[in-house]
């Protein structure tokens, strides 16, 4: 998963977040990043309204053909519509992306910042824990596990979940060594505050622009991960479809039958495309010494 350092901050003001919003619509090309995400949330939800098929019906009586008024994306070998798979893979590679990506950031940063404030041994177990994990080839084993369950994409959810999160979970505790000096974090602890509360309501929330622009690019990451694992088979299986299968069944035919491999691949590309924007839009609007944010957002 990409990882954005950003040095952490004081608590903010109440009308901070304003000032981030703005920052944030002054930038053409993260308002951008945000309609074409809106688009692609809208494709993978109210899409399949727009044909009779389903994403497993097989119309036998077109096999491989290209884009009609029937099948808008063609068909593919099995007579598989090819426009309604690409409506339930968005969704389920969407559904995979946003899920890792909430709880890989949630893992991070409960177990980095908590690990920083605790220090002692949990710190010293806590580290060693992620160092090891960092070193694992956990390719190879997100390809064992999901294989061995059969693809199932909740699977693929937990797996991906469980070797993605230590990156940021090393950044966010280096960043909260420094933060367990503030000033705040000295009063509630002198105020009797417990350990889990500190950590949960003065040095997280301090942490707020990191998380929110690794959360961003941390679909784009899962995205990209969920494709590779099913274009080479150990990440969703059919009956299942997702774009990374839609991927491998068109690689094939690239020549043949294009269809089967563009209109996947240009999902992806909007999908990787759209949340980089919004990251990068996200990362100007919180940095106060971004480039954007000195000149006002301007593009």
């Amino acid at each position: 998963m990409t990882t954005l350092v950003t040095t952490p901050s004081e608590p903010r003001a109440p009308g901070a977040g304003r000032l981030y919003l703005r920052r944030f619509a002054r930038n053409r090309a993260a308002l951008l990043g945000v309609a074409l995400f809106a688009l692609l949330v809208l494709f993978s939800v109210l899409g399949g309204l727009l044909t009779p098929f389903a994403y497993t019906d097989a119309d036998f009586t077109a096999l491989t053909q290209p884009p009609s008024p029937t099948h808008y994306f063609g068909t593919n070998q099995g007579g598989n519509d090819v426009y309604a798979e690409a409506v339930h893979g968005l969704q389920r590679s969407l559904v995979i992306a946003v899920s890792v990506s909430v709880l890989t950031i949630v893992l991070a940063a409960v177990i980095g910042a908590g690990a920083a404030y605790l220090g002692g041994r949990v710190e010293k177990l806590t580290l060693a824990v992620i160092h090891f994990l960092l070193v694992v080839p956990s390719f190879l084993i997100l390809a064992l596990v999901s294989h061995r369950l059969a693809g199932d994409w909740r699977v693929l959810i937990l797996v991906l979940t469980v070797f993605g999160w230590m990156t940021t979970a090393r950044v966010v505790w280096s960043l909260s060594t420094s933060l367990r000096e503030r000033d705040y974090v000295l009063a509630a602890e002198f105020m009797g505050v417990r350990p889990w509360h500190i950590v949960l309501r003065h040095i997280i929330p301090n942490l707020g622009s990191l998380l929110v622009v690794n959360l961003t690019l941390g679909v784009v990451a899962t995205v990209l991960s969920e494709t590779a694992l099913s274009f080479l088979g150990f990440g969703v299986q059919t009956p299942d479809v997702s774009l990374g299968t839609m991927l491998a069944d068109g690689s094939g035919s690239i020549t043949s039958a294009p269809w089967l491999f563009v209109f996947p691949a240009g999902l992806v590309v909007l999908l990787t495309v759209s949340m980089t924007l919004v990251g990068d839009g996200l990362r100007d609007a919180l940095d106060p010494t971004s480039v954007s944010a000195a000149s006002g957002g301007a593009r």
